[in-house]
């Protein structure tokens, strides 16, 4: 949008306590685990194939605002909003004598 940017990840099989986001040195990492499914007195002899993990990382400009980006997850769709700064408004400085 005009004042944001919107990230809509797909983390099916993620429930939100196992979501992780870090930014650090303008690289935001998106880290979803999901946790297998444990049956009572029961243990897996053979799978078809094993669930993952996901990780994503994306390169965030200085045109972000970077203590305001919030993230919200619903039904397996995770929502990040990245407001962007806005541009520095043209302002008079006053001189001072020394």
């Amino acid at each position: 949008t005009e004042g944001n940017i919107e990230l809509i990840a797909d983390i099916t099989g993620v429930d939100e306590n196992n979501i992780h986001i870090d930014l650090e040195k303008g690289v935001l990492t998106i880290t979803g685990v999901i946790e297998p499914e444990r049956y009572k007195d029961q243990r897996v002899i053979y799978a078809e194939y094993e669930i993952g993990d996901y990780q994503r990382s994306f390169s965030i400009s200085d045109t972000i605002d970077q203590d305001k980006i919030e993230a919200s997850v619903k039904d397996g769709v995770l929502s990040l909003t990245l407001p962007k700064v806005e541009p520095a408004k043209a302002r008079k400085i006053k001189v001072n004598a020394a």
